[in-house]
């Protein structure tokens, strides 16, 4: 392995960024479509349910589990009342009020299958000496970044380079080892695995810790695994410790991405999440994701930011196809500061004869209990009246830096090596960090037809 404290060198994965699922249905013709406010929660599927488009049968990931969205009788009547974001302003203080102007049909988005079947995986390895319990399963859509507390990390004090076999006939191994560099770095990691007696189904689990005199401290998991009836799985975890060069202000970094891939039909689906802390109170959240049902593909993007100060930007981006040529989606963005702001959105829909309709709004707050609300869509709809009307948004992060420190106390824990006196860290202080470039193509998961 690579002495690299940013990297776990002996990934065998290398994927690139990727988007996941959107909830979808496709519409009937006369119906005027909506998607839902993104809600980070468990919903179940069911390929049994199917929905109409045309004279065409569709697969749908729908079940009786469906993402709640905001309805509207109108955007055009002031005294119509939207569903307004779920704040308890009692419980928080730095929440302000402010009502959410949704388009004015609402359209259900199921969330996509959850195909991996739980009771085929590969039994876990359960040997009667020493050989590892394994803990992997599928990761889980729509879970958002473990804390470390769920994970279970427990790094070996000494090497270890061994292996068995089950009374099943599957084999298990496990090694472990620590890894020197310059700087003070230091990398301790455990790797196991196992298979079953035919080779059909297997599983990999790595764990690791870094570390050296900047500072910096690493706690990462990267697992997966595969069944027998082909279905794959790959999930990477992380988080960090470390001093911002230009700030010198203490940051903390959480990610997580998952990806899942069925043996016997056309589907998967690949998240990544990120969460940034610093110890004045900016924070950034984001996700990507991306998946595919059969005919269907959907992908999400979401955004949050706060400086710290007060100021805030949120936004979202969903949209989705299906093989026939309809697609649809809607996008919204927020921006607020000291009780003053806008927010503004799109929905739109394009059938297979490549006809488009779209709806616009918008909203202006200028904190006075005086709200500017505008909009108009293809079909002549338009408004553009001022009411009075309160101002909700979140001012800061519902999980900010003293919930990550709470949750972080393995990763905070790491002990450094020893730095001989009169050795001091060599830190380096180049050009500031410039974004990562987004890839949303839907890299390795089953292509459309």
């Amino acid at each position: 392995m690579a002495a690299s404290s940013r990297g776990f060198s002996t990934t065998q994965f290398d994927f690139k960024l990727r988007v996941a699922p959107l909830n979808v249905v496709p519409l009937p013709k006369n119906h005027v479509l909506e998607l839902a406010p993104r809600k980070r929660r468990k919903l179940c599927f069911d390929f049994a349910d199917r929905v109409r488009l045309g004279s065409g049968a569709i697969w749908c990931c729908c079940s009786d589990s469906v993402t709640p969205i905001r309805r509207t009788s109108g955007p055009g009547n002031g005294g119509d009342k939207n569903e307004e974001r779920r704040f308890d302003t009692k419980k928080n203080p730095h929440i302000h009020r402010v009502r959410v102007q949704a388009s004015p049909a609402a359209m259900p988005f199921a969330s996509p299958p959850s195909f991996l079947k739980q009771e085929k995986f590969f039994p876990r390895c359960t040997p009667r000496n020493s050989g590892p319990q394994s803990r992997d399963t599928p990761p889980k859509r729509d879970t958002g970044i473990a804390n470390e507390k769920d994970w279970g990390i427990s790094l070996l004090n000494e090497n270890v380079n061994e292996s068995g076999t089950n009374e099943d006939g599957s084999t298990w191994y496990r090694e472990s080892g620590e890894e020197l560099g310059e700087n003070g770095y230091r990398c301790r990691w455990t790797r196991m695995g196992g298979q079953s007696h035919d080779v059909s189904s297997e599983w990999k689990e790595t764990w690791w810790e870094k570390s050296d005199w900047t500072g910096y401290k690493e706690l990462g998991v990267e697992k997966s695994g595969r069944n027998s009836e082909g279905d794959s799985w790959w999930e990477t975890w992380q988080e960090n410790l470390h001093q911002d060069e230009w700030s010198n202000i203490a940051r903390i970094e959480r990610s997580a991405q998952k990806q899942a891939k069925s043996g016997t039909e056309n589907a998967g689906w690949y998240e990544k999440w990120w969460e940034k802390y610093d110890a004045k109170g900016w924070t950034e959240k984001g996700a990507h994701k991306y998946g595919r049902l059969n005919e269907q593909s959907w992908w999400e993007k979401w955004g949050e930011h706060y400086d710290g100060r007060g100021s805030v930007l949120k936004w979202t981006d969903k949209w989705a196809e299906t093989e026939l040529g309809t697609k649809w989606g809607d996008k919204w963005e927020e921006r607020f500061f000291k009780g003053i702001g806008s927010r503004h959105g799109e929905t739109w829909h394009v059938s297979p004869s490549s006809e488009r309709w779209s709806r616009t709004w918008g909203e202006e707050h200028f904190g006075n209990g005086k709200v500017h609300k505008y909009g108009n869509s293809t079909t002549g709809e338009s408004w553009d009246i001022v009411v009075d009307e309160e101002t909700y948004y979140e001012a800061e992060p519902h999980y900010g830096w003293a919930d990550v420190v709470g949750d972080s106390t393995q990763l905070l824990s790491i002990e450094p090596r020893e730095r001989p006196p009169g050795v001091f860290p060599n830190i380096d202080f180049g050009s500031p960090p410039l974004p990562e470039a987004i890839d949303d193509s839907p890299q390795d998961l089953p292509p459309s037809q």
